[in-house]
């Protein structure tokens, strides 16, 4: 069993199950479809929204609240005879002794077993497939020997708009709010008279209505129900306490303006060992349904069995979704990741991109450029019809330039063009995986309007990118780093348009040689040489320019001096020149080594590699907010998950697998949060990063859950160690594994193919394939097309030598 002093992993490895309430931050999951989605953390809190956390936020969360968490997704039960009452998810009655706590995070769901007062709880929260809204499943049981008369006490705070304005201008926002109750079905309908639409902050007010309501209810009868926050919690008290909890009388206001609640009360009797199932739910329709009730048939949705086989549906989706991929190997970690967790995070940050978090808020970024062509890596396998739709709904950000927005919101369809200048270079990125995994060259015939004016094909506005990407280098030919470029600190480095990134030049090239060989498929020669010489340029410049001796340089500046120097008393060596110097190919042998070699040398922590070494401890306003970030943290020095992956990667590259390996294994989120107690955020999903021995908190993390980490560590878990390389033309099978690792097996779907590895390691090898088989055959070449297969499952038996 892998486990912690808060919780372990199930035996199938499918949930983690937190067994004390007192973790050292507020442990999330998510249950969301591709229009509704919910943070739920293990005590029942997080937010919900439809379609984008910004503008449709539904419910509330307090950001920096204290308790932590607060307010949620709470059921509490009253005992009527003594009076007691506690919640089911713990929270908010967090100072009572539970004689039983259980929180088990799964794919999709959470559910979170009580038991106190001799009631045992089981609520489960989850988004079903279909619908747009969440349903809390609860089941009761007495556990005692005698008749309980109960109260049930179903209750969250609502938003119902724009949650930025709601914290900015909150006072005078909660005077659009209605909520009222219908008594047919007795259910809450909530709404607002007034959304708030602005593409950023202003004093401007538009004329808008929310177009939904929300309705609130519950399987059981309604005793009463409040819409107010204030008349159902009282004057100074909490969630913890609610007046109409301990007087056991609801006010059943119906509210026209105020801070808003769904509250319903039901009251139930058990009797001795006898048990009760019902359900909670909070659904989202359109006001252009003139009959709500109707048009959700919520008389059905209230029978329990449609709830258990709404859940089920989930439980069906996610088992189809992890089916896509099976590893196994001598490394239970490895596997727990690869199967589950992994897979599962990516799929989170596919929907979430870095804006629907715990740490990321939803009311600032929107949606990336940048994680939108990368998070497409963890579901084109799955579901490669979801990126097909996603790459062409960004690809409507793009400018006939060919630059791009750096984010956008969804609904309003606004976002901000910030200048970074490897942004546009994401979107060859993503097509070109996407086409890997597919082979669907109909995208690039697709036509896609540009944000400014025009339109073009897929392909067009892929070339544009890279070109723009080109005219965008300076007359010495690097690329101009503008406003930063991945390393979003490195801010204030070319304010003149004059400095130049290093890195950015080593992605340039990467993409460039990426798209050969899909030019050359469209017969585009002209448009193959102009790229191949500008790779080869590029080649020349770099290492004419940016070697520093043992390792490359990050950037200059706009009078031309380094970043990244040895010469310097911080900011050192940078992890990404060196990691992508070997990924781009435009390093030279010797210089590959070497600069890995610096890499190691200097970068090396517990948990990871660290993104620049040493950390500034100094302002250096030709720098930027790099130098302004505490030492050992974000990316002034901490373990920036993201970028150690790349060193990673180029280790493997670069054939030193064994310390690849061992770097990779040490990211792995159960190996990183040892110490969970100073690691602090959930041990089963990666972290943006995690703080280096150049801080005295070395080994706190922070961010978790949306992190380009996710699909990176995935990929190249899949990809580069097991061997599965995809490419326009197919796969090839190449494993780079430990010498300890005696054999693996792993499988994988592949162009409507199950691709079945079979590897053997007699002699202890890293690489090198001594024999294959491909369905029982002897063959010359670990190259499959799956097109040349009638069958459904294509073996593979490799023996490295």
């Amino acid at each position: 069993m892998i486990k912690n002093k808060y919780g372990f992993f199930s035996k199938d490895g499918r949930e983690f199950v937190i067994t004390n309430p007192r973790t050292p931050r507020p442990w999330f999951n998510y249950m969301w479809n591709e229009n509704y989605a919910g943070l739920i953390s293990h005590t029942g809190g997080g937010f919900s929204y439809l379609e984008t956390p910004r503008d449709n936020r539904l419910t509330r969360m307090r950001y920096n609240c204290l308790p932590w968490d607060r307010p949620g997704r709470y059921v509490i039960i009253k005992d009527v005879d003594s009076g007691k009452y506690w919640s089911l998810s713990w929270a908010p009655t967090i100072d009572k002794n539970y004689d039983l706590y259980e929180c088990h995070h799964g794919q999709g769901y959470t559910k979170i077993i009580t038991e106190k007062n001799k009631i045992r709880g089981e609520l489960t929260y989850f988004v079903p497939t279909d619908l747009n809204g969440e349903i809390w499943r609860v089941k009761l049981t007495n556990l005692s020997n005698k008749k309980r008369r109960l109260e049930i006490y179903a209750f969250t705070e609502l938003l119902m708009g724009n949650a930025l304005n709601d914290i900015i201008n909150q006072p005078n926002d909660k005077h659009f709010t209605d909520i009222h109750f219908n008594k047919d079905y007795e259910t809450l309908v909530c709404t607002r008279r007034y959304w708030v639409l602005n593409r950023k902050v202003t004093v401007a007010q538009p004329n808008i209505d929310w177009r939904y309501n929300l309705l609130f209810t519950t399987t059981l009868p309604v005793s009463g129900f409040d819409g107010s926050l204030d008349n159902f919690i009282g004057r100074w008290r909490s969630e913890a306490n609610p007046e109409s909890i301990e007087t056991g009388k609801m006010k059943n206001t119906e509210i026209t303006a105020g801070d808003p609640i769904a509250a319903v009360q039901s009251k139930i009797t058990l009797d001795k060992k006898s048990e009760i199932d019902f359900a909670v739910l909070m659904l989202v329709v359109s006001k252009d349904e003139k009959n709500p009730f109707k048009a959700l048939n919520l008389k059905k949705l209230k029978n329990i069995k449609t709830v258990d086989k709404k859940f089920d549906e989930v439980k069906n989706y996610w088992d189809e979704y992890l089916s896509n991929v099976k590893v196994s190997t001598p490394d239970n970690k490895f596997n727990l990741m690869l199967n589950v967790w992994n897979q599962y995070q990516a799929a989170v940050t596919f929907d979430m991109a870095r804006n629907s978090g715990y740490y990321h808020g939803g009311l600032l970024f929107g949606t990336g450029m940048r994680d939108q062509f990368q998070d497409i890596l963890g579901m084109v396998i799955a579901h490669p019809e979801r990126v097909r739709k996603r790459l062409l709904n960004a690809l409507r950000f793009q400018f006939k330039d060919g630059s791009t927005l750096h984010n956008f919101f969804k609904i309003t369809e606004w976002g901000e063009k910030t200048n970074h200048s490897d942004t546009p270079l994401w979107i060859p990125f993503g097509i070109i995986e996407y086409l890997n995994e597919t082979a669907d060259f109909s995208i690039l015939d697709e036509v896609v309007k540009f944000y400014d004016e025009g339109e073009a094909t897929v392909y067009d506005h892929l070339k544009l990118a890279v070109d723009f990407a080109i005219s965008a280098c300076t007359e010495r030919g690097l690329p101009k780093i503008m406003n930063g470029d991945w390393n979003d600190t490195l801010d204030h480095i070319g304010p003149k348009g004059k400095g130049e990134t290093v890195w950015g030049a080593f992605f340039l090239g990467y993409i460039l040689k990426k798209s050969f060989e899909l030019l050359e498929f469209k017969n585009d020669s002209l448009t193959l040489n102009r790229w191949k010489n500008k790779y080869e340029e590029l080649r020349k410049t770099i290492n004419e320019l940016c070697w520093d001796g043992n390792w490359y340089l990050r950037a200059f500046r706009d009078d031309g001096t380094e970043v990244g120097s040895h010469k310097h008393k911080q900011g050192r060596i940078f992890i990404n020149s060196q990691s992508w110097s070997v990924i781009s190919e435009l390093a030279t042998d010797d210089r590959a080594k070497s600069c890995l070699q610096s890499g190691k040398k200097y970068l090396i922590t517990p948990y990871g590699m660290q993104i620049v070494w040493p950390a500034y401890r100094e302002i250096e306003d030709n720098t930027g907010l790099i130098s302004r970030c505490v030492p050992g943290k974000k990316e002034n020095g901490a373990v920036f998950n993201h970028a150690s992956s790349w060193f990673v990667l180029a280790s493997l590259l670069n054939d030193d697998i064994e310390f690849a390996y061992d770097i990779y294994s040490r990211m792995i989120p159960i190996n990183s949060s040892k110490r969970i107690d100073r690691y602090e955020v959930e041990p089963y999903v990666y972290a943006e990063y995690v703080t280096s021995p150049e801080h005295e908190t070395e080994n706190q993390a922070s961010h978790s859950w949306l992190t380009g980490t996710a699909v990176w560590m995935y990929r190249i878990g899949l990809d580069y160690i097991l061997g599965f390389r995809t490419s326009l033309k197919g796969m090839t099978i190449e494993p780079r594994i430990p010498s300890s690792w005696k054999s693996f097996k792993a499988e994988r779907n592949f162009r409507g193919k199950r691709i079945i590895l079979s590897v053997e390691n007699p002699e202890r090898k890293n690489s090198g394939i001594g024999l294959i088989e491909v369905n029982g055959n002897r063959v010359e070449s670990n190259f499959i097309n799956p097109d040349d297969f009638s069958e459904k499952e294509i073996n593979v038996r490799i023996v490295l030598k």
